[in-house]
């Protein structure tokens, strides 16, 4: 309390502290501004750093000397477990030093409230260490995945880069490279030609083989080299063709006579329908109408497909980066919203900062409700997970007398009520803090003493009290007729038949 009072006051003697190192026309360290018509002064008793310093050593020096108290008191009980245990039918003869070592306890118990109040911010300065350290745990996980990332991204850039090289080949630079590629192409494009058209000779050729097998075979011979066997000479082939053109003069007379026979038979059939053939040739020339159409109508659409098309692969070409940074934007959505892979705790950001804050309430609270359980429970704040569901709001009280952590909603009535009280005076130590010393001075408190034992109630009203000699103002709103023996000033509801009346009352009443 020495130590806290000391640093309190140091506190409220900063702003005289800041005006001490103020000049004329020079700028304020807090507001910039070069006037200073009304500088803080301090007091003559204001301690300062090193006033504070020796109050922090004295308080260090004291919980040593708990500490040691204590461990002479645990060595004392077990001597005393064991001589009893040696003495068997011989106790009487030890009662000597038991008496001394019950006077040296009760020595050690005499320290305990200074040691008490030692403990609690030597706890403080834990609590607060121990976060540190879960901090610094996470910055080194953040760290290795970092790495991890870097080491993916290196692997890559090597990768795009082996590529490039094997894109290059042994050209200089990218023209070059595209001109030996355009090369390569046109030698490709000619072979490809040179193939074809050896494909196509090769095809030819095969045509005219089958033809010229197909001429023998009609002709009567058994194949091309039989036919080529039966050439006869020139004087001979002559020979033939001349008997050929007098069996065709002879035919083109019988042909002609034949002629006249076939149209007298004309002569016998009956007469043609010209107005069918107009209809058949007019929907004939429908059909190659509709064809035409038709047509038309595909080319024209190939060719909006092929101009689609090409939009098409602009567009995409135009999407790849905004694909690319979308990506990265539904990533950092997913980190914020805590549905990311990454996000072990599944931590929404808005979650995050309140976890912070919450954490810095915890501790107070911690403090708080260690005093008023009598140093047996303390509460911290949890960011893991239970379950599927999110976390960063989470509560845990430990219990010093089974060394166990407990749910909040383990809690019986009167340890939740000491929880929440704590809670509420954490926020308002968290709120003081944050504003640069300016506390919260009025605290109300609506029922819950009933659900408190006897011994515990003493402790929460000592606890107000001290809040209330520290200028602080505590309304409590109760029916716990025992508050009114430590309430000093009360306002009494009182029903009655023409309605309710109130009184006030300046001094304790008799129970």
């Amino acid at each position: 309390e020495e130590w806290l009072l000391v640093r309190e006051r140091r506190l409220d003697s900063v702003a005289a502290e800041l005006a001490a190192g103020l000049l004329p026309g020079e700028p304020c360290a807090v507001c910039g501004g070069t006037e200073h018509p009304a500088p803080a002064t301090a007091e003559a008793a204001t301690p300062d750093l090193a006033a504070e310093e020796a109050a922090l050593v004295r308080h260090e020096s004291a919980a040593d000397r708990r500490r040691g108290a204590e461990h002479d008191l645990a060595a004392a009980v077990s001597h005393h477990a064991e001589l009893l245990r040696a003495a068997g039918e011989t106790v009487d003869a030890l009662a000597a030093a038991e008496s001394r070592l019950a006077a040296e306890a009760d020595t050690a118990r005499a320290a305990g409230p200074t040691a008490d109040r030692t403990a609690l911010l030597l706890e403080r300065a834990t609590d607060r260490r121990g976060a540190l350290e879960l901090r610094l745990t996470e910055l080194r996980e953040r760290a290795r995945s970092r790495a991890e990332r870097r080491v993916a991204l290196a692997a890559d850039l090597a990768e795009a880069e082996e590529e490039t090289r094997h894109a290059f080949g042994d050209a200089i630079g990218v023209a070059e490279r595209a001109r030996a590629l355009e090369e390569s192409a046109q030698c490709l494009d000619d072979a490809a030609a040179a193939s074809t058209a050896a494909a196509d000779a090769a095809g030819r050729h095969k045509d005219a083989d089958a033809r010229a097998a197909d001429a023998a075979f009609r002709a009567g011979f058994t194949g091309p080299d039989a036919a080529a066997d039966a050439v006869l000479p020139d004087a001979e082939l002559r020979s033939l063709a001349d008997e050929i053109d007098g069996h065709a003069a002879e035919e083109s007379v019988v042909a002609a006579v034949l002629g006249d026979l076939a149209a007298a038979r004309a002569a016998d059939l009956p007469p043609a329908d010209p107005r069918s053939t107009a209809r058949a040739l007019d929907e004939a020339l429908r059909a190659l109408r509709t064809a035409g159409a038709s047509e038309s109508a595909a080319r024209a659409r190939a060719h909006e497909l092929d101009t689609l098309s090409e939009e098409l692969h602009v567009a995409l070409r135009r999407q790849l980066p905004l694909r690319a940074h979308a990506g990265r934007v539904s990533r950092l959505a997913q980190l914020t919203s805590g549905t990311a892979a990454e996000n072990r705790h599944r931590m929404r950001l808005e979650t995050y900062v309140l976890a912070a804050r919450l954490e810095q309430v915890a501790q107070a609270a911690g403090s708080r409700l260690h005093r008023m359980s009598a140093g047996r429970y303390t509460l911290t704040h949890t960011d893991a997970r239970s379950g599927r569901a999110r976390s960063g709001l989470g509560l845990r009280v430990t219990d010093a007398w089974t060394g166990r952590d407990r749910d909040t909603a383990t809690l019986s009535g009167g340890e939740s009520f000491l929880v929440s009280l704590a809670l509420a005076l954490g926020l308002a130590d968290a709120v003081a803090e944050e504003s640069g010393g300016r506390r919260l001075d009025t605290l109300f408190i609506d029922e819950g003493f009933g659900t408190l034992d006897e011994e515990t109630l003493d402790e929460v009203l000592d606890l107000l009290d001290a809040l209330r000699e520290q200028d602080r103002t505590v309304g409590i709103v109760s029916h716990v007729a025992e508050l009114r023996a430590r309430v000093p000033a009360r306002l009494e509801v009182r029903k009655g038949s023409e309605g309710s009346t109130l009184r006030h009352h300046t001094a304790p009443l008799d129970r």
